[in-house]
């Protein structure tokens, strides 16, 4: 369990299912997805996600905010194969009622310190589809860099998604900008 000013970042419980369905279930929530998810997805999600604690020693932890589940933030390791894998995401999904509080930037500056801090590593990554500014916005506040040399095309989307390209930001474990 991570506590910051206002949060908590910790393990998955059965309580988290039902507003975790409901933020993937949520069109705004999900606008820079392929599509949301049922609520079968979700949970099989959820599962995925607690299982990577025990594999890995880290994961996408649950967010609370005064008791309440707001989403989730943490470090991934991305499941398929581009120029820059294998590596370490960090990555966030939040209610809509969360947004605009600085949560996400919050919950995300505690998991990289975590990550360089505890786990140990050199690098972290996290990247979005290009027409996602609001986590382009929150990438650049924790300061992590565009690599611009490391946009790429998301394997798993279409080639006709305007999703598709995507734009990849870093930073070191000493706060560079790392290649």
């Amino acid at each position: 369990m991570i506590e910051t000013e206002r949060l908590v970042l910790r393990r998955w419980r059965e309580s988290d299912r039902e507003p975790f369905a409901a933020l993937n279930a949520d069109p705004e929530v999900m606008e820079y997805f392929p599509s949301t998810l049922t609520r079968e997805r979700s949970d099989a999600l959820a599962d995925r996600l607690e299982a990577e604690f025990e594999e890995r020693g880290f994961g996408l932890w649950a967010v609370e905010l005064s008791g309440e589940f707001i989403g989730f933030t943490g470090l991934s390791v991305p499941r398929f194969t581009a120029h820059f894998t294998p590596c370490v995401e960090v990555g966030w999904r939040l209610a809509r009622s969360a947004w605009g509080h600085g949560y996400a930037s919050e919950a995300a500056r505690a998991a990289l310190d975590h990550g360089f801090g505890t786990v140990g590593l050199r690098e972290i990554t996290s990247f979005t589809a290009v027409v996602n500014t609001r986590s382009r916005r929150v990438m650049e506040r924790i300061g992590m860099r565009h690599d611009p040399d490391g946009d790429f095309d998301h394997p798993a989307l279409a080639q006709d998604s305007p999703l598709r390209r995507h734009v990849l930001y870093r930073i070191g474990a000493d706060g560079s900008a790392r290649r």
